[in-house]
């Protein structure tokens, strides 16, 4: 007589296979043992780092379930749980306070997908690693193959039969779920190229005046700039000499404007220490006036108090 436990496994099996998920497969390991489930599961939509992942983990499930909650193992790299060890979610037998009976192998199964993008936060059998390196685990993931079960195929191999079993009994495909598969069968190789560097173009020569190559003098001549930045003069003026008879061109203009700067600084020396003593020579003659006429007042001072004492 077969157990409620037995029961309620075999009824979510095959509830399991007559309305299947494009998104994950679990079945148990043994028609022997019914607590012990493995499953295939695809990883969360973009831009999930984990998007395009498939990834492969067992359920453990109690004697007295649904009663009691099951545990949850990844057996794929991920980046997110730790391998071969029991996760600590509200759906896993860590957390017996949160369990309901009424949720199934199938609700636990969307729920852990949907974890999945969640922050670890020091959780038991929790990972936080760089995106980068999740990105690669889904990549690899789709490679992976379990020792115990899916008789050597590949989780790839394994998720694409399953989602032919979806369409024959009309479950809709995702195409987004396909482009996601090609895209992380081929995110190294698009990475790859993309990093390549892209090669140098060697400069075409400019001289069209000759069919002849430019002589390295001219090359070295050419190429030096001015004092100021900008390209001299004599590079500009190297394929008329080339092409010109000898003696033609004489590059002496150069020097010209290095002339200017020195002639405008004396200029304004000059007009600066002119205009100084002209502001300062008026001075001792302002004093000598003002001198002159104190001593007159003080004459006619002197001069009408003496006449005071006459009379």
């Amino acid at each position: 007589m077969t157990s409620p436990s037995h029961r309620r496994l075999l009824k979510e099996a095959s509830e399991l296979a007559s309305h299947p998920s494009p998104h994950f497969t679990a079945h148990p390991v043994s028609d022997s043992n019914l607590y012990d489930w493995h499953f295939t599961l695809a990883g969360p939509p973009p831009p999930s780092p984990y998007a395009g992942g498939i990834y492969h983990g067992r359920i453990v499930l109690p004697p007295t379930y649904p009663l009691r909650p099951p545990s949850f193992r990844f057996l794929t790299p991920s980046g997110r749980f730790e391998v071969n060890r029991e996760i600590c979610l509200s759906i896993s037998g860590h957390h017996e306070e949160t369990w309901q009976p009424a949720w199934g192998i199938r609700t636990a199964l969307l729920a852990l997908r949907s974890f999945m993008d969640a922050d670890a936060k020091g959780q038991v059998g929790g990972l936080d690693v760089d995106v980068s390196v999740r990105r690669q685990y889904a990549v690899e993931s789709r490679r992976w193959v379990c020792d115990v079960c899916e008789g050597g195929r590949s989780n790839e191999e394994v998720l694409r039969e399953w989602r032919e079993v979806c369409r024959a009994k009309g479950v809709a495909v995702d195409d987004d779920d396909e482009v996601q598969g090609a895209t992380a069968n081929e995110g190294t190789a698009l990475v790859e190229a993309k990093s390549e560097p892209v090669p140098e173009r060697e400069p075409a020569d400019t001289n069209t005046n000759t069919g002849t190559d430019t002589a390295p003098s001219q090359r070295e001549s050419g190429s030096l700039p001015s004092r100021d930045g900008a390209p001299s003069q004599v590079q500009v003026q190297v394929p008329s000499v080339s092409s010109a008879p000898a003696g033609a061109a004489a590059p002496a203009p150069a020097p010209t404007p290095t002339r200017t700067t020195p002639v405008q600084t004396t200029t304004t020396t000059t007009t600066t220490t002119t205009s100084r003593p002209t502001t300062t020579s008026d001075a001792p003659w302002l004093d000598r006036a003002i001198l002159g006429v104190l001593v007159a007042l003080a004459f006619m001072i002197v001069r009408r108090f003496a006449k005071s004492e006459e009379y």
